[in-house]
This record gives structure tokens, sequence and C-alpha cells, in this order.
């Protein structure tokens, strides 16, 4: 089996903290979700290369990372982009992977680098495994509205029936996220696509395979968290944290009432001050501050404020009256 992580986002409404970084790197922990995903992957023998596929504008900012964890099945794959605009749609640049990569005579699976999932991608596999049919992880978002953002799904049994992608009108909760195992034949991303059929969210390609034949769902309970807004970022790393803080050895604490689920990295110095759910990236300084579900990037320099809620880039300056 061969393995795409798909890491080609430009995860626009986590700017500016991800205008110059991809979101598969935030921190999540002492680890973040793509690295996560890749040592699932390397530890399943049955897994022989792993293609993470990315974008032309953060294509070194990959390879210095995997560089530097040594990672020895992992190789970099890059779309012809470096804007949003440009995109190939996820169906579209599976097919180019596929034809560019020469797979297609493996099975193959497909996760999200942004998903951060509670289950062992080995499970997720056995379960592939044990019918050869495409399969999907589906999920409980346990919301209707919520449910409006996926694609939805029915099953009985673990045979998906039906699939709709983004529907207005939901009919349950249960959802397909970005992890799915397609045997050799079923890899047919170039058939799908010239018939004019919808080249961007993968769910549309699961939906065609659905009306064309056998589908099954791996269904898990604990945790998901897509990050791409703040929100989920910082429930994803509420949920990694469980309600403690990870503080670098060479972060400066002075002063300052940490509440839970608080991550300050390396360099950062803060002093009088409060922090409660708020990621702190390197070399931030927060002086006489209350801040709160937050994420401070590297290098800024914020003082005498109170924030909520807030997305400050890097190299900001903001103080009180300033």
């Amino acid at each position: 089996m061969k393995a795409i992580v798909l890491a080609g986002g430009y995860a626009t409404r986590l700017w500016p903290v991800t205008k110059h970084r991809p979101k598969m790197l935030l921190p999540v922990g002492d680890s973040t979700v793509i690295d996560r995903i890749l040592s699932d992957l390397e530890s399943d023998d049955r897994i022989t290369d792993i293609f993470v596929s990315t974008n032309e504008r953060f294509a070194e900012d990959f390879e210095d990372h995997f560089a530097e964890n040594g990672y020895e099945n992992v190789s970099l794959t890059v779309e012809d982009t470096t804007e949003e605009d440009e995109k190939f749609g996820v169906v579209g640049a599976l097919a180019q992977l596929v034809d560019r990569e020469g797979l297609g005579d493996d099975d193959l699976l497909v996760v999200a680098g942004d998903n951060l999932i509670s289950f062992d991608i080995s499970e997720f596999v056995d379960h592939f495994e044990a019918y050869g049919d495409p399969t999907l992880a589906a999920y409980d978002v346990g919301s209707l509205e919520k449910a409006k953002s996926y694609g939805l799904i029915e099953t009985e049994g673990d045979e998906v029936v039906d699939f709709q992608e983004k529907p207005d009108d939901p009919k349950s909760t249960l959802v397909s996220i970005a992890c799915y195992a397609f045997p050799a034949d079923a890899i047919r991303f170039d058939e799908y696509l010239s018939e004019g059929n919808n080249p961007d969210e993968p769910g549309w390609f699961i939906q065609w395979l659905v009306e064309n034949g056998t589908v099954r769902s791996f269904t898990f309970d604990e945790a998901w968290y897509d990050i791409g807004t703040p929100e989920s970022y910082l429930e994803a790393v509420g949920w990694e944290l469980g309600g403690e803080n990870v503080v670098a050895e060479d972060a400066a604490i002075e002063n300052t009432t940490l509440g839970d689920n608080v991550h300050v990295l390396s360099g950062a110095e803060v002093v009088n001050s409060s922090l409660d759910n708020t990621v702190v990236f390197p070399n931030a300084t927060i002086v006489d501050a209350d801040i709160r579900n937050s994420i401070i990037d590297k290098d800024t320099h914020i003082e005498s404020l109170d924030l909520a809620g807030a997305l400050i880039g890097a190299h900001t300056q903001l103080t009180n009256g300033g």
C-alpha cells in the first residue's frame, strides 16, 4: 500500500498565522498534526511509500521539517501552485499526483494532513483489508448544523448506502472525514474527472464511488479535529493537552498565572500576565496582559492589553493605546 498525505492548502482562515507557514506544522502539544499522521504511517509495515502533497509556497518548509525529523519513507510531491486561486481542487491534484508519481498499481491510502484523529491508522487499514472495498473514516459530529459543512453518509452496517456532500438539509450527523483507502481498481480519478465531475472536494468522488459500487465505513468515536480555523486549532490543542500546560525550557514565565491548555514555545517571555487556552509562539513577549482563547505568533510584543479570541500575526507590536 502507498499513502498520500494532503498538505496543499493555504489555510486562509488562519491567516496571518498561516500566511507564511503550513497549518500542518502548527504545534499541537509536543508534536504537530502531520507528525502524528506520519509516525502512524511509518510504523505500519504494509505502507511502503508515503507521499506528502503540498504547494510550491510551502515545499521548503516541509523539506526542512522532514529532514529535521528523520523520516525514512516520506517523499515530498509538489503541486505547481503558489496561491489559493491556482489550486486544481483536491481530486484534480490527486489525479495529477497519481500520474506524476506512477501510482495506481497498489492500494492507496489518502489522509488529510490537517486532521487530528484519535484512532490508529493501522486499525483503519485493518478494516479496509477485511473487505477490500473503498473505505472511508466516519465520525458523528453531533450537530445537524455542523453536518452541513461535511460529506454526510448513511450506512447499513458498515456499508455506505448514501453520500451527500455538504447537504443543505442533513438527515443525520454522521460525516465522512478526509481519510480514505482505495483498492487499486478504485483509483479512478481520471475517469471521474473525464466525465466532467467536480474536481474540488474529495467527497464528490466518494459520492460517485457510492453510486458505482460498494463503499465501506470505519466509524470511530473519541476525537476528530480539522484545524482549519483558529477555534478548531485551539480545540485540538486543548484535547491534546487535556487541561495541562506545555512551557518550553528556555521560555521565561514570571509572576504569571497559567490557566488550562496553555502552550508557550521556545524563547517566549511572559511577565505579570494571565494566559488561558492560548498558544504563544517562539520569541513572543507578553507583559501585563490578560489573554484567553488566542494564538500569538512569533516575535510579537503585547503589553497592557486584555485579549480574547485574538489571532495575532508575527512581528506585531500591540500596547494599550498603541
